[in-house]
């Protein structure tokens, strides 16, 4: 049995009509899977919570490209670096704005690195395309009557970048002073400032109905489904007044300027989201509405904190620029330390690159992933928690391959043949006796069952069921002894063969989540590049050959790498 790019090509050879379309197809003929994080704000180093979404946006990417390895991928991060805040911290570091942003901008790039991240675009504001493509996004909405000048006065927060309402904030002081007193947003708990100006307003309320019959009738638009519910709530707050998309130049000069009008600057939130339009170098000469193939996103990857910019206001955007709206919304929890959020101020900030260092990247990526991938609500960061999983891929893949190629093992299996996995399935199927018939069977539909938690975007589901078949494949090789020289050798060589066929099948669909393990496993395997594909982990579609012995897979998280100590 063979994999589908082998049945693909040997079709081709033989001259069969339908082989030769699919295969002469081009990445050009395929809409590309585009898959965006957000923007980061370079104000300050990445912590944990960059890195969760980064990382899960990956495993998206990652994984389209192996069940799909015809179709290209877009995966689109970087950084949003203007606005208010950029330029107060700039300004009281006595840095250039531009000079501050640059410095920051390379802690992300190098967190998309060191996580091992396949991120195809890099994207910042300060870009010139990035410029163009806004005030073209600017001009188009103002041709159409739907940007106009108006007063604007709010509770405005530096922090969050956004205009609150009197019912979204909370009074902290007892002074009488309403302006004078100290208030806070009541979802992020940022200070705000009551602010009065002059400002452009995007009409907003006028894809109202259209936003909210578009969401209605796609309750799929939105995952989990609390942040679902959660946006249809969000109309009765945020959709009833049209949007400033403008600060006067007196108050912001950071930013991209208005188009005919150099006292405004583009309000930072609106000119950041025309970043993923941006970054498939929209508008386009090419085509009548600026867009490329790759237009809409597949999936956009975010938190809850900015779940209201691209479920209300990037749509309705689009919806006016006459743009198809992105096909779906993944929006995540925080991550909190002993139940608090993190704080630079409190000091509970977890550090990825340290993490990384420490204990490795995919030990790091595959936390993330495990406890955090069902997105429903806050995980707590714990370095026991943390520990006790890390552990769990040691023990479940890296000893389990050592066990399985041990020298003793080679001796006792010797020169008798193994049987093929092909072999085993039928000896199966005649109702044969076979030594881990119950693997086998739980082999045949890992694929399927990983793949249906993937479309359903429950990344700690599919890993679940890969680690429910490797704790099953461990259990019953401890079961078998394969290593006393009493084990019936017939039962010494299915119970090996099926436990290498796990090892394969499992290093095949791990590659998403912890992409350098898993092709270390596969390497120390011989399972051959073109056998790693998703089509290939069913048993018996691959081959595994000469399987090296002494392959350290993982190590031991409880030894932390300690940095020498610098010389006195």
């Amino acid at each position: 049995m063979f994999c589908r790019r082998q049945l693909f090509s040997d079709a081709f050879r033989s001259g069969g009509r339908l082989n030769r379309r699919l295969l002469s197809s081009t990445p050009n003929d395929i809409k590309p899977y585009y898959v965006t994080t957000p923007i980061f704000y370079p104000n300050a180093i990445p912590h944990i919570g960059h890195l969760y979404t980064i990382v899960t946006a990956d495993i998206f990417a990652r994984y389209s490209r192996l069940t799909d390895p015809n179709r290209p991928v877009h995966f689109v991060t970087g950084t949003d670096e203007h606005g208010l805040k950029i330029q107060r911290v700039a300004h009281g570091s006595s840095r250039d704005p531009q000079a501050f942003c640059d410095l920051l901008s390379t802690n992300f790039r190098r967190l998309v690195k060191e996580a091992d991240v396949s991120a195809t675009r890099f994207i910042r504001t300060t870009e010139i395309g990035h410029h163009r493509a806004a005030q073209h996004v600017w001009n188009i909405l103002k041709e159409k009557g739907l940007i106009y000048k108006g007063k604007h006065s709010g509770w405005y927060s530096v922090t969050d970048e956004c205009f609150y309402t009197n019912a979204q904030v909370a009074e902290i002081s007892t002074s009488n002073n309403t302006l004078g007193g100290r208030y806070l947003s009541i979802e992020t708990k940022s200070p705000v400032e009551w602010t009065m100006e002059e400002n452009y307003m995007f009409r907003l309320t006028s894809f109202r109905d259209k936003l909210l019959e578009h969401i209605k009738s796609n309750p799929d638009f939105i995952y989990p489904p609390a942040r679902y519910q959660e946006v249809l709530e969000f109309f009765d707050t945020y959709m009833q007044d049209d949007l400033s998309i403008s600060r006067p130049k007196s108050r912001l000069s950071w930013g991209i300027p208005v188009p005919e009008d150099p006292g405004h600057t583009m309000y930072v939130w609106f000119e950041a989201l025309v970043n993923y339009l941006t970054a498939i170098e929209y508008p386009s000469p090419t085509t009548a509405n600026g867009t490329t193939a790759t237009w809409p996103p597949d999936l956009q990857v975010m938190g809850k904190d900015i779940i209201r910019f691209h479920s209300l206001y990037f749509p309705a955007m689009l919806l006016a620029l006459d743009l198809p709206l992105p096909k779906r919304l993944l929006v995540h929890s925080h991550w909190t330390v002993e139940k608090r959020k993190m704080s630079k101020s409190v000091g509970n900030v977890v550090d990825p690159f340290e993490m990384m260092d420490a204990y490795g990247t995919d030990s790091v990526r595959y936390f993330l992933a495990r406890v955090g991938g069902r997105f429903k609500y806050d995980v707590d960061w714990s370095k026991g928690q943390f520990v006790k999983h890390s552990s769990e891929l040691m023990s479940l893949v890296g000893n389990f391959y050592s066990r399985i190629t041990a020298q003793k093992i080679k001796e006792l299996l010797g020169p008798s043949a193994i049987p093929t996995i092909v072999e085993l399935q039928e000896a199966v199927l005649d109702g044969k006796q076979v030594q881990g018939s119950e693997i086998l069977l739980r082999l045949g539909g890992l694929r399927l069952r990983v793949q249906e938690h993937m479309r359903n975007l429950v990344v700690g589901d599919a890993i679940q069921e890969i680690v429910d078949v490797l704790a099953l494949a461990n259990k019953i090789y401890s079961e078998t002894q394969p290593w006393l020289p009493s084990t019936e050798p017939s039962q010494r060589a299915q119970i090996h063969a099926i436990s290498v066929e796990t090892l394969r099948i499992c290093g095949i669909l791990l590659q998403p989540f912890i992409p350098g393990k898993s092709v270390e496993l596969l390497e120390a395997l011989g399972t051959r590049p073109k056998e790693r594909f998703w089509d290939c982990a069913e048993p018996g579609k691959g081959t595994t050959r000469n399987l090296k012995q002494g392959v350290r897979l993982f190590i031991d998280p409880a030894l932390v790498r300690k940095k020498p100590e610098p010389e006195s």
